[in-house]
């Protein structure tokens, strides 16, 4: 049994960086976005008829329903989950005394709640990939820890359930890759997505405006290698060659670290980079001793023949690129492609290869469970009972194991409709839609795939709110942290926070403000200037910052980088005035406020301005006021406010990486 107590211990700290920054990332915004007078407050989803608190779990589970026994509203009780889930995480992260079940239960289920009133602002991929990773961390992670060697009773489950974080991992990468095909998009078949994609992306760095002035020919290269590694290369993390798997992991990180200095796309590519882990072992980070004699001339070949299938497999994968995409160099030493297959022959072998991944998932997950089975039989203490005992644990987990991955097949053949509805009785049966329906609200089985239609064709699409004291103007921004607007304003490098408020602009340019209600809000908090939603922006240039503004537009523009020529002036982006957003708002404008209301947002107690945190519908003259712990609260997010997000998920970070260093010294 080739050993992944390592391998395993540091996948486990990862998860707990990524829960990290989540957390903090979240908690910093909680008042602005989810407050009772934030965008979308949380309270109209804590609204249900059930008698009981456990009767309001069941309907809906989270955490948030115990608030009045804590004398908390919603928006505080959000605050604590947010403070408890960054100290849980942080307490992984500098120990792994910590990296047990129990503690990764706890971080799933604080972020699960969170989700459950999350709305708009946190129905992003990453969200869901997290809970379901998370998940899959609790079977991971050991029930208690124990130092590597003191009990192997303790590892048998591992290589079983540690088959589901490859297994997501393959999912991840191979239809975030086809659902760039079968999505029919002109521009991922023409092979121009780069063209576009670093210019129309939410939140540009720096990097991405050099990358997006890179030769054509370059572009295309780039998008053909970022392709193979999504789609071809995930079937490669089932190989049985070590080796094979490992380049296979360098070529992920590779592909993540482009993304990463390309684009701010919060935890994201960080938790895909932990889920790489999976596809080593402890032979990866500690190098076994030669050994003498026969046994050395018997290893040196089996090293040799290694070697060779080792670059076979990629030789083989270079070939069939070159040849499906037209690979060829030109006079001008330059290369161009094609694509040579139609989609009816991709949607062919599509239709084979999504049956062949769920086998290729399938195999080491029964070799795995078989080898773990045996493992308890002929390896296990020579205590009868605990023998017993650690036969039964095994077998638990195995069936975890097995359930976790026969309900994941159907988000996978989701990817292709005609093998789900073809082998409805074989390869996907209904017993397994079924239960999936069952546990999807919970998100541990999901479907993923991004950018599956490029977007910002011919510039990328920014709503600016303007506001102004008089209705025929002038008319003055507001800025906000990240995103573009202000077109001299420089690209920022925010990750891994994700300043939600920014990403959900980007989405809502690309609808009307009527497919985005929130927006409607954003309007109003605005014009009531309230404290909390102006610290999702940039206060220090707030053009309203002694009175809010008596009305409020919005303006659709196309943004588009400013040419190679132009790199020494100090604009990042020059734009085009389309047309109206959203017409001008006012503050007692009747028909706003009645939209407000219907959406209960806003009520009778929530109209005015003046009212602070702690004040709004949820707070009833019949709950107690838990005032010490409310004081508490507010000093803790006082401290947290004295510097810019990004800075402080960094400082947490550096902190636990100094905690940790210190304490191995």
């Amino acid at each position: 049994m080739v050993s992944i107590v390592y391998t395993r211990n540091l996948y486990l700290r990862g998860i707990s960086v990524v829960y990290l920054f989540a957390f903090a990332s979240l908690y910093v915004q909680i008042p602005g976005l989810y407050g009772n007078n934030g965008v979308l407050p949380a309270r109209t989803q804590m609204e249900s008829k059930a008698n009981g608190v456990l009767a309001k779990f069941l309907t809906k589970p989270t955490l948030l329903w115990f608030a009045p026994y804590l004398g908390l509203d919603t928006e505080y009780m959000m605050d604590v989950l947010a403070i408890v889930g960054i100290a849980i995480a942080f307490l992984g992260m500098v120990s792994q005394k910590f990296c047990n079940a129990m503690t990764f239960t706890l971080m799933w289920v604080l972020y699960y709640s969170l989700y459950q009133v999350g709305q708009t602002f946190m129905w992003f991929q990453w969200d869901i990939l997290l809970l379901e990773a998370g998940f899959i961390s609790i079977f991971v992670a050991p029930l208690v820890y124990v130092k590597p060697g003191r009990n192997r009773s303790q590892l048998y489950q591992n290589p079983v359930t540690f088959q589901l974080v490859r297994w997501l991992l393959f999912r991840l990468m191979f239809s975030s890759g086809v659902l760039k095909f079968t999505s029919g998009c002109p521009v991922w078949w023409g092979m121009k997505a780069l063209s576009v994609h670093f210019e129309s992306q939410c939140i540009p760095t720096p990097v991405a405006w050099y990358s997006h002035h890179l030769p054509e020919w370059f572009l295309k290269l780039a998008m053909i290698w970022s392709l193979v590694t999504e789609v071809a290369v995930p079937f490669l993390f089932f190989f049985p060659l070590s080796a094979v798997r490992v380049t296979a992991f360098y070529l992920q990180i590779l592909l993540q670290l482009s993304i990463i200095i390309t684009g701010n796309y919060n935890f994201f590519n960080l938790l895909t980079m932990v889920l790489c882990i999976s596809l080593l072992n402890d032979n990866f980070f500690f190098t076994k001793r030669k050994g003498k004699g026969r046994s050395s001339e018997s290893s040196w070949f089996l090293t040799i023949l290694a070697k060779i299938v080792h670059l076979g497999v990629y030789a083989v994968l270079i070939y069939f690129v070159k040849v499906l995409f037209s690979l060829r160099i030109t006079d001008k030493y330059t290369i161009e492609s094609d694509t040579t297959f139609t989609r009816e022959e991709f949607d062919r072998a599509l239709g084979k290869a999504v049956p062949a991944a769920m086998l290729l998932g399938a195999l080491p997950l029964a070799l795995a469970s078989a080898e773990a089975v045996t493992a308890t039989i002929l390896d296990g203490p020579s205590r009868f009972f605990s023998r017993i005992a650690n036969f039964f644990s095994t077998l638990f987990y195995v069936g975890v194991a097995v359930f976790l991955f026969s309900i994941s097949l159907i988000p996978l053949a989701s990817i292709h409709p005609p093998v789900l509805q073809s082998s409805a009785n074989s390869t996907v049966p209904m017993l397994l839609r079924h239960w999936h329906s069952r546990v999807e609200p919970f998100q541990i089985s999901n479907p993923y795939g991004l950018f599956r239609r490029m977007t910002g064709v011919g510039g990328r699409p920014e709503v600016v709110i303007e506001g102004s004291y008089v209705i025929d103007g002038p008319w003055k921004e507001y800025h906000f942290l990240y995103k573009p607007g202000d077109v001299n304003s420089s690209l920022p490098f925010v990750a891994p926070h994700q300043p939600r408020l920014d990403w959900q602009m980007w989405f809502a340019a690309l609808q009307t403000y009527n497919q985005n209600p929130w927006i409607v809000s954003l309007a109003y908090r605005l014009l009531n200037g309230q404290p909390e939603v102006l610290q999702l922006i940039d206060t220090t240039r707030n053009p309203f910052s002694k009175a809010p503004p008596r009305f409020i537009r919005a303006t659709l523009y196309h943004y588009h980088y400013t040419s190679w020529s132009q790199k020494s002036s100090p604009s990042w982006w020059w734009r085009e005035k389309i047309g109206e957003y959203f017409p001008i708002f006012a503050k007692d404008h009747s028909p706003l406020l009645e939209y407000l209301k219907k959406l209960k947002i806003i009520g009778q107690d929530t109209q005015s301005s003046a009212g602070g945190r702690g004040k709004g519908k949820d707070r009833k003259k019949d709950l107690w006021t838990n005032t010490w712990l409310i004081s508490f609260l507010q000093f803790l997010r006082s401290l947290a406010c004295q510097v810019e997000a990004s800075i402080f998920l960094w400082s947490l970070f550096t902190a636990g990486c100094l905690i940790a260093f210190t304490r191995r010294i």
